[in-house]
């Protein structure tokens, strides 16, 4: 425990270590920079790059005006500008440039056209050039010689502008430009990897969580203004082929700018402003086919529209803002503040940008760039934040479920508890069930809602579920109870309680349990509660309680009258019975409308969800009990069916009462799919078989024996039904594996045995095995009754020539130690081989059952019970021989074969047994008492033998 202790401290600090130096390095990194030499390439003077010289403009009418360069002038739309100058007699630049504001450049030396730029003829849909720096070539020659460059634009937002003019080599004027503007451009290319990464972040979570977050509308508002920056880059000419086309893409993402903010303000308000918002999202809309439309016939450029969808974008953006504030009033963003923050910051971001497009051409977006980083920042924090609460949320969920799970479980277990209790007695059968209908009625009369009356009903078919706890000799006495067992049962409304108080699926139902004995005059039980005290309900449920009593039939006397249980209501209203409910309830009589003959039958139910008397309906509730209840012992997980134990049990007794088929299934070919394709695809045959078995018998006995057995029993059905439904089951199991390439080899096959009410649930089953063996030995992948293998004549499989071969494999795969201990169902098969043994050699053979008995006074706890039964299980492999057979047969007996003894040893060999089975476990709190008889023909008859 010291080591571990030792590692985990040494855990915790390792991360610590690491970023204490992480930070050194970084200090030491910063200093160097600020502290260090200057390494770094010179920069280029801008002022030993621009062009100075007179500039002169000659106007269309012939004069002439000198202007500064740059500069802005009055100059209409359409008309070119023409600038003069001269370059210096010592020029000796390699290049001369400007920047093109969405015009038409030439270049002139001493007349003659040397450059000229002009992007309008490679995009039909513009009339106006893409801004971009426009290059002449020039050299030493060109010193003295006259300058001319006419400026041609077709927009009025830059006619008449004159930018910077660059002279020097052309690679270092590329270099300034980038010194100017670079930054911006790197800042554009990480947001739109920023960008990219939030949309498929947001779209991975989308995905994880099944529900769209606003990071994806986040992510594409970032691309959209990353792509803006990069398309008004000043150096957007190095970045693509075609920079006409980016510098259009900037006027269309603005237009759609205001739809992706759109949808990222309704996701972060959770819909509630989604009209109004849906209202600007169509302006936008509206507004980006009309300015395309304008752009495509030439009647006005996007940036002559540009204003409009600048005011639509900051309409947008107030709005948003505006509907936060109000949000943050009401208190929906108490936790958001700080995105009202990051809000704000972009609001203010895209106002300088925009506001600078028209003061100083443009300042490339670096605003808008870092207010994005942090707002991303923001919203990343908001995100985990909500990640976090959805995985709270989620837990909470499951917590949730799985308490609504377990309390299903719980109210059905108790359903069924109490219709198990009623059904002790055939004179109390039904009468939850019928208390909860008169309830349910009475709480019409009253106008309740159906969602109270269901509720109600729930609840009072559950009114004595206290009555677990009180012995059945009191409450089946039918003479009337001592002082001492009123008493007793009198306790039954608090255990009722205690029981369900833990219920939270059906309201009131804890009241009702305990309530419904107390008196309207204070003198019920167990509370005394007196009137109004009472709740509704519980008063509801006594006058249904009561009438059903004397409506009833008890072992000491018949129904009473309708006249005289009218009689008695109404005498005991306002001492026993709410007045008022009491007029209600005795008008329900005199209309007959308390009469049940158009419920089902009161003898069988009347339904209640999840609640039925019918016995095929018990059993079916019982297994869909079973079938949710994921973690319990008894059920399989894999296949979605209870277990062997549960199956058996519940078949067997489904047959004491019904006539049925008996169905005994296997699943062929599955280690060949486990073996090839693995376990899992197995187990993914098993899985589609287990869930067919649930649909196609929902109603009936459905349970996995093992391994890749299955056992059915389909209640009150004919041969041709029972037909009906199995190849039901082999078509749709067809069909499943179809669309299963590792499973499609399984099969499955099936042996039917009919069976009589009564009959013997260990003959049927081996019967319904012996059908499936010869569906075995006939080629699989089928079915057929046992019903019809008596009427066929079954020849014996020949040996073959490798006899001796097989015999020698089967001896040594047959070896063992001990008594020959095996399964029920092979036990089965060698009591009927034996069964023969005795029909064609006289071979006597006796079969005993061994049973431990719980001693008197005693509590037979589980841990106890396993122990007893380990050591009378050793005992037995001890003291018989090897040639006897034994088996476990019940959960407190076994079965052996004795082969051939004399009878009169049988006590010998029993004593021995029991002798040893003391020794072993030592205690007395069970013993145990065998009984035998001589195996033989079912038309001889002995009387069987019992010794204690």
């Amino acid at each position: 425990m010291n080591t571990n202790r030792k590692k985990n401290t040494s855990g915790e600090k390792s991360p610590v270590v690491f970023y204490l130096l992480i930070t050194a390095v970084t200090l030491w990194f910063l200093a160097a920079q600020i502290f260090g030499s200057d390494q770094s390439m010179p920069k280029i003077s801008e002022q030993d790059m621009i062009f100075t010289g007179s500039f002169t403009w000659e106007k269309a009418d012939g004069s002439i005006e000198p202007i500064s360069v740059p500069g802005r002038y009055e100059l209409p739309a359409g008309e070119t500008m023409t600038i003069r100058t001269t370059f210096p007699s010592d020029y000796d630049a390699t290049a001369i440039a400007i920047r093109s504001s969405l015009q038409d450049i030439r270049f002139y030396i001493d007349g003659e056209l040397r450059a000229e730029y002009s992007t309008r003829t490679d995009h039909s849909i513009r009339k106006n050039s893409s801004s971009g720096y426009a290059f002449c070539d020039t050299s030493a020659q060109d010193a003295g010689k006259e300058l001319v460059i006419e400026l041609t634009t077709y927009t009025n937002n830059y006619s008449g502008v004159v930018n910077t003019i660059y002279n020097g080599d052309r690679s270092d004027i590329w270099r300034l430009i980038y010194q100017d503007y670079g930054l911006a451009t790197v800042i554009a290319f990480f947001l739109f990897f920023a960008g990219v990464v939030t949309v498929l972040f947001g779209v991975a979570l989308g995905i994880v969580y099944r529900s769209r977050f606003d990071m994806e509308y986040l992510g594409w508002c970032i691309m959209i203004s990353s792509a803006w920056m990069l398309g008004e880059s000043n150096i957007r000419q190095l970045l693509v082929p075609n920079q006409s086309a980016l510098g259009t893409l900037c006027f269309l993402l603005i237009l759609l700018a205001p739809l992706p903010l759109l949808l990222y303000v309704n996701s972060v308000q959770c819909g509630r402003h989604k009209t109004l918002f849906n209202r600007l999202g169509f302006a936008a809309i509206l507004n980006f086919f009309v300015c395309t439309l304008l752009q495509l016939t030439g009647i006005a450029d996007y940036i002559q529209t540009m204003p409009i969808a600048h005011i639509v974008l900051v309409i947008t953006l107030v709005v948003m803002f505006v509907t936060l504030l109000l949000d943050a009033r009401h208190g929906y963003m108490e936790k958001d503040h700080l995105l009202l923050f990051g809000f704000f910051i972009i609001i203010t971001v895209v106002s300088i940008e925009s506001i600078s497009v028209y003061m100083i051409v443009s300042i490339s977006g670096i605003f808008i760039g870092v207010g994005t980083l942090i707002f991303l920042f923001i919203n990343i924090i908001r995100t985990i934040r909500h990640v976090h609460e959805l995985e709270a949320a989620r837990q909470e969920d499951e917590l949730r479920q799985s308490k609504e799970q377990l309390e299903k479980i719980s109210l059905q277990i108790m359903q069924m508890l109490s219709t198990t209790l009623e059904a002790k007695d055939e004179y109390t059968k039904g009468h939850s069930l019928r208390v909860a209908e008169y309830s349910a009625r009475l709480a019409k009369a009253l106008d309740w809602s159906d969602e109270d009356v269901q509720n109600l009903k729930q609840a009072a078919y559950l009114h004595d579920i206290g009555k677990i706890g009180i012995p059945d000799t009191i409450l089946n006495k039918p003479s009337k109870l001592s002082e001492e067992e009123y008493a007793i049962i009198k306790q039954h409304p608090l255990i009722g309680a205690e029981i369900l108080k833990n219920i939270s699926l059906i309201r009131h139902v804890t009241e009702i349990a305990r309530s419904h004995h107390e008196r309207y005059d204070g003198k019920g039980y167990p509370d005394g509660l007196k009137g109004e005290e009472i709740p509704i309900h519980a008063r509801i449920v006594a006058l249904a309680d009561s009438y059903d009593a004397m409506n009833s039939r008890r072992i000491y006397r018949a129904p009473l009258p309708q006249n005289v249980i009218r009689e008695e209501i109404a005498k005991n209203r306002g001492t026993q019975f709410d007045p008022k409910l009491t007029d209600l309830f005795l008008k329900l009589m005199d209309h007959g409308e308390l009469k049940l003959e158009d419920t089902p039958s009161v003898e069988n139910s009347i339904p209640v969800p999840g609640v039925e008397l019918e016995v095929g309906r018990f059993v079916s509730d019982l297994m869909s009990t079973l079938r949710s209840q994921e973690d319990a012992e008894n059920f399989d997980l894999l296949t979605g069916l209870p277990l062997r134990n549960v199956g058996e049990r519940l078949a067997a007794q489904l047959l004491q009462e019904h006539n049925g088929c008996l169905i005994f299934l296997d699943m062929d070919n599955l280690k060949q799919i486990n073996d090839f394709y693995g376990h899992k695809s197995g187990d993914r045959a098993l899985r589609t078989l287990g869930h067919l078995l649930s649909e196609c018998f929902e109603d009936s006995v459905v349970c996995r024996l093992g391994g890749d057995e299955f056992l059915v029993f389909l209640a009150d059905v004919s041969q041709d039904s029972a037909t009906e439904e199995i190849q039901k089951l082999f078509d749709r199991f067809r069909t499943a594996k179809a669309n299963d390439l590792e499973i499609r080899s399984a099969s499955i096959s099936a042996g039917l045995c009919m069976c009589s009410k009564g009959d013997s649930f260990e003959d049927r089953y081996s019967k319904a095995d012996k059908a499936l063996y010869y569906v075995k030995q006939n080629g699989k992948e089928g079915f057929f009754f046992y019903q019809q293998m008596e009427q066929e004549y079954m020849k014996e499989p020949s040996s073959g020539k490798d006899l001796a071969l097989v015999a020698k494999a089967l001896q040594e795969s047959g070896m063992y130690h001990g008594a020959l201990d095996l399964d029920y169902r092979d036990f089965a098969r060698i009591f009927e081989y034996i069964n023969n043994l005795w029909d064609r050699h006289l071979c006597h053979c006796y079969l005993v059952m061994v049973t431990l008995e719980t001693a008197p006074d005693h509590v037979p706890y589980i841990e106890n019970i396993e122990q007893a039964l380990e050591c009378m299980e050793q005992a037995i492999r001890e003291k018989i021989r090897k040639v006897d057979i034994c088996t476990r047969y019940s959960s407190m007996q076994y079965l052996i074969i004795l082969f051939e003894p004399e009878e009169s040893q049988i006590p010998k060999v029993m004593d021995r047994i029991f002798i040893q089975y003391y020794k072993l476990y030592g205690k007395n709190n069970f013993y145990p008492r065998y009984d035998y008889t001589a195996i033989q023909n079912e038309n001889k008859n002995e009387e069987s033998r019992r010794t204690d």
